[in-house]
């Protein structure tokens, strides 16, 4: 059985130049801890992946940076 590869820092950036979304892939799916955030740099949204898929709590976050509501994600059976 082929080894996975070694997890990569990502980052996606608003077009004005500012971070939108940073953490990492492993081979070329999303994993582990994501944040994406607002044009003006405030977090927006947190939480894991596993194999591409959102997985357990995500938190999203008001202007002020407090999280106002969690979501939590069941890994799909299959």
């Amino acid at each position: 059985m082929p080894e996975s590869s070694e997890p990569v820092l990502r980052q996606d950036f608003h077009r004005a130049g500012t971070i939108k979304a940073r953490g990492h892939e492993v081979d070329g799916l999303l994993s582990g801890y994501w944040e994406w955030f607002r044009k003006d740099g405030t977090r927006l949204r947190s939480g894991w992946f596993e194999k591409g898929e959102q997985v357990g709590e995500w938190t999203t976050y008001d202007v002020a940076g407090q999280g106002y509501k969690v979501t939590v994600f069941k890994p799909r059976s299959g």
